[in-house]
């Protein structure tokens, strides 16, 4: 177990030892590099914490601050604690309760934590969902992510088939791109309009600029009837993970087949992805479902994985003292 666990705030000087630990823990993807985390630094207070043993970094906490409650991370798809290999259960407890003083400290009176789904690691670790049970923390909102597991024997609907061949039968092709204006410009934003009155929450120029920083985690895949872009997709790829970040087709995507024709597809370009996740079909904080629209998911065969969130008072760092026996 680590002794004098030292915690303080991000320093932007930090920034190349920070994308370093990220690089080689246990529970990170690359939206935790600050490459990343920052292109909206406009719109958050960072608040990212260092925990340190002697010059030993042991975690990270992406963060951000809103008024007197930290959040980790309501920017990002996931947060929480990022930790090493080495890092015990035990060490995750001490972390989660020298975290919860120095916010204490800090006129802090809750931490929110948006769980990285179990589907990203390599190997297990629910560390600190565990540490954050003994802490007393609340469930404050549960997201169901549709998710295929690709070792297992998925099966696709009758009705997706359909829509697959009609994709076939009108000659459509799947393209992946490196230009991201065409999907935005001419499907996502007026969809988004359109349907929600809302806009993407990347804009052009910031997914354009993610890209450029992680262009193998970042995908555009578009389909083509002809020279005419009819849907499209962009995809977050990590280690072990395809997720859809955003979907969009024109309205002719029942009469086409475009989704189910882009999806079929990908499903095989990334075979070798062990999960596809295709996102939550959530609303209301979690309180809501959208029906058809997991049923959908659900007809390509996937099943559900739970993302979920907690608020932890930092006073309850007592309850941290006496847990190990």
């Amino acid at each position: 177990m680590p002794k004098n666990v030292t915690v303080r705030l991000y320093d932007p000087v930090d920034a190349p030892r920070w994308n370093e630990f990220v690089r080689h823990a246990r529970n990170a993807t690359f939206l935790f590099d600050r490459g990343f985390m920052e292109y909206h630094a406009d719109r958050f207070a960072d608040y990212s914490l260092v925990i340190s043993s002697g010059d030993k970094w042991l975690a990270v906490l992406p963060a951000h601050r809103t008024g007197n409650v930290v959040l980790s991370h309501w920017g990002l798809t996931y947060g929480g604690l990022v930790y090493g290999n080495e890092v015990r259960q035990s060490d995750v407890i001490m972390i989660l309760k020298g975290v919860l003083e120095f916010l204490a400290d800090g006129r802090i009176d809750a931490l929110r934590i948006k769980l990285l789904p179990r589907i990203y690691p390599d190997k297990p670790s629910d560390e600190l969902a565990y540490a954050l049970f003994l802490a007393d923390a609340r469930l404050i909102r549960r997201d169901s992510l549709s998710v295929i597991d690709q070792t297992t024997d998925a099966k696709i609907s009758r009705g997706r088939m359909e829509g697959i061949k009609r994709g076939q039968n009108h000659g459509l092709s799947v393209v992946g791109e490196t230009d991201f204006s065409a999907f935005w410009n001419k499907i996502l934003i007026p969809n988004l309009q359109q349907k929600h009155n809302a806009s993407p929450v990347h804009s052009l120029e910031e997914i354009e600029l993610l890209h450029s920083r992680f262009p193998s985690n970042i995908k555009q895949f578009n389909v083509y009837k002809g020279d005419e872009i009819v849907a499209g997709t962009t995809l977050f790829v990590t280690e072990n993970v395809v997720h859809s970040q955003y979907i969009s087709a024109d309205e002719r995507k029942n009469e086409l087949g475009s989704v189910d024709f882009l999806y079929h597809h990908l499903l095989g370009y990334y075979r070798d992805k062990r999960y596809f996740d295709f996102g939550i079909s959530n609303e209301s904080d979690g309180r809501k479902l959208n029906d058809g629209l997991i049923f959908w998911k659900e007809s390509f065969g996937a099943t559900t994985v739970v993302q979920d969130f907690y608020e932890v008072e930092t006073k309850n760092s007592v309850l941290l003292d006496d847990v190990l026996l």
